[in-house]
């Protein structure tokens, strides 16, 4: 009876240690309210961003599949994904009552889908696959690493499987660019110089919006440094190459 009591008061004890620790946990404290204008407001053109990006990385697939027809498969299986995963983002407006600001995301997404444009056109598989690939996976799966956390119950559950998916996408690019890094590292380099600034302008461009969902936009920016220059070593490049690339950032 004695040891029944005490595994008892022990469990009670681990009980109350997990609810206090719950209780001061800053996550918990700092999820926002779903239910306010503001939110709902900011959420329209964040969410616009993510189904628009979905939308982009299906068109990107099937654009790119016209490049290495070998690979249409493949890609065609990857485009198809980010389908889903838009009725996916569409859904979680729609649970919150929400419309997407669709045009504002078109805006957004604009000078990178141009010079995605621009090296489809002059047959740049290399630049292709980094700015789909690798810019806007990486992107997307630091900037949904983030939200998760902060995220309402519904849209936190179609975020996590999203997410899941994003790797199987980064790791396509991944692995053709390091077959073939040495024909396709100075072109590499080269587009990573135009397209990396781009994404930290885009950052900037909606941390206000990011920040009212409770996302912080140096956390947005570490994320997405830290997934780019995995990918980059994943690749092959050497530190001094990764450090040269990330540079690129500071404008």
């Amino acid at each position: 009876m004695h040891n029944e009591q005490k595994i008892t008061n022990m469990q009670t004890l681990e009980s109350n240690k997990k609810s206090t620790e719950k209780s001061i946990n800053p996550i918990s404290l700092n999820l926002p309210d779903f239910t306010t204008d503001s939110y709902k407001d900011a959420y329209s053109r964040i969410n616009a961003i993510v189904i628009e990006g979905e939308q982009e990385a299906h068109d990107n697939y099937i654009s790119i599949a016209t490049l290495i027809p070998n690979e249409l498969e493949e890609l065609t299986k990857l485009a198809r994904m980010e389908m889903k995963h838009k009725k996916g983002f569409t859904a979680c407006g729609r649970n919150l009552g929400v419309v997407a600001d669709m045009e504002f995301a078109k805006k957004f997404f604009s000078k990178l889908h141009g010079n995605f444009q621009i090296a489809l056109e002059k047959g740049n598989l290399t630049t292709c696959l980094l700015i789909q690939a690798i810019l806007i996976e990486a992107f997307a799966i630091s900037a949904y690493n983030v939200y998760i956390r902060v995220a309402d119950p519904f849209a936190k559950k179609i975020t996590e499987g999203v997410v899941k998916d994003e790797y199987l996408h980064l790791n396509y690019g991944q692995e053709w660019l390091k077959k073939n890094l040495s024909s396709c590292k100075e072109e590499l380099m080269e587009a990573n110089k135009v397209n990396l600034p781009l994404i930290k302008k885009m950052l900037d461009e909606v941390a206000e919006d990011a920040s009212v969902l409770a996302m912080d936009r140096e956390e947005l920016m570490e994320e997405f440094m830290i997934a780019y220059q995995d990918t980059l070593m994943e690749i092959g490049l050497d530190n001094r190459e990764i450090a040269r690339m990330a540079m690129a950032a500071i404008v």
